[in-house]
């Protein structure tokens, strides 16, 4: 099934919070529900919330019956839940668009967007799986962070995307995926769409990838986006960077993979972008389990900007380009801080 689809006047998305042991299926009916999915991530990665904030649009002028002034009240809402992720503003942006057209025009505007997702995801596979082979790789083994499979979208995948086209292709050696902390983004959710797939990988833990990297266990790093800057660089999921430094250390090519709805040409440079925090529990405990000493504060960005000038190449649907060939060199990005910001 799709991760996120359209049923009955309601929104149907598979819970990412309880995989990998539990495949549930959520139906969201009301604008609250949608919100709370999207904030505790059971709704989670660029394109399928990009899906979310445009059904949220559709969902909203069936409930309101086509009430503009509701619907655009939700609709902020909606678009607020996560600031980082650009998709989601998108996604709503595009549903708006059309709502002086009526509650059809709007539900069919949004159904668009998810039938054009698995179209925009193979095409990425493709191009990305193209653009390997000019980089002079044949059979590779990859590393990837955080996930980017169907689970972060619609259908099929964005980096996960290309790893699928490279399979298809008889291509792909192994996977290496880390775990994503501190939700195991990649323990829970990348691992088990592996395996799904029949794709051989090892897990490891974050700061192992630097490790994998030096050590030549892999070809080449390819990872999604969460926002693109208009000069190329790119917010990800945090740790991202880390890799982007190790893969540069080791000549490793770091490729992002995203569609063109992942570009914000309004954000000029990675420094501009904000970055969402994220509570504290979330490091210091697991599904309820303390990990850390009663009252231990912590820093918990979501997110952290690559410069471009450590990105081999950006792959959307329509184009492959090379935003390091272009950044100055030495710059430095550094990020706006998002709400839930640390005090000290």
């Amino acid at each position: 099934m799709r991760t996120i689809d359209w049923t009955e006047n309601a929104i149907q998305i598979i819970d990412q919070t309880a995989l990998p042991n539990d495949v549930r299926v959520l139906t969201l009916d009301t604008i609250d529900a949608l919100v709370d999915a999207i904030g505790r991530l059971a709704i989670r990665g660029a394109p399928a919330l990009g899906a979310a904030g445009a059904l949220g649009v559709a969902l909203s002028v069936v409930l309101f019956d086509g009430d503009q002034d509701r619907v655009r009240s939700a609709a902020s809402l909606i678009r607020d839940a996560r600031p980082t992720a650009v998709n989601l503003a998108w996604g709503v942006d595009r549903a708006l668009g059309v709502l002086d057209n009526g509650v059809a025009a709007v539900v069919a505007e949004a159904l668009a967007v998810l039938s054009e997702d698995a179209l925009t995801n193979r095409r990425i596979g493709r191009r990305g799986a193209e653009l390997i082979t000019e980089l002079g790789l044949h059979q590779v083994s990859a590393l990837t962070h955080c996930n980017t499979g169907a689970l972060a979208c619609v259908e099929w995948g964005t980096a996960l995307g290309i790893v699928r086209q490279l399979q298809e292709d008889g291509r792909l050696r192994h996977v290496i995926a880390t775990e994503t902390r501190p939700l195991l983004q990649g323990a829970r959710l990348t691992t088990w769409e592996l395996a799904e797939i029949g794709v051989e990988h090892h897990l490891i833990v974050d700061s192992a990838a630097a490790w994998a990297l030096t050590n030549h266990l892999a070809d080449l790093v390819v990872v999604g986006a969460d926002r693109i800057a208009a000069n190329g660089d790119v917010a990800n999921k945090i740790g991202t960077l880390a890799i982007a430094l190790a893969a540069a250390d080791a000549g490793v090519p770091f490729i992002v993979a995203a569609p063109e709805s992942t570009i914000d040409q309004n954000t000029p440079q990675g420094g501009s972008i904000v970055i969402e925090y994220r509570n504290d529990d979330e490091v210091t405990s697991w599904r309820g389990i303390s990990t850390a000493p009663a009252g231990t504060p912590a820093l918990n960005p979501a997110f952290d900007v690559t410069p471009a000038r450590l990105i081999t190449a950006i792959v959307t649907e329509s184009r492959v380009f090379r935003p390091a060939e272009t950044a100055p060199a030495g710059t430095r990005s550094r990020s706006v801080e998002g709400r839930q910001s640390p005090t000290a």
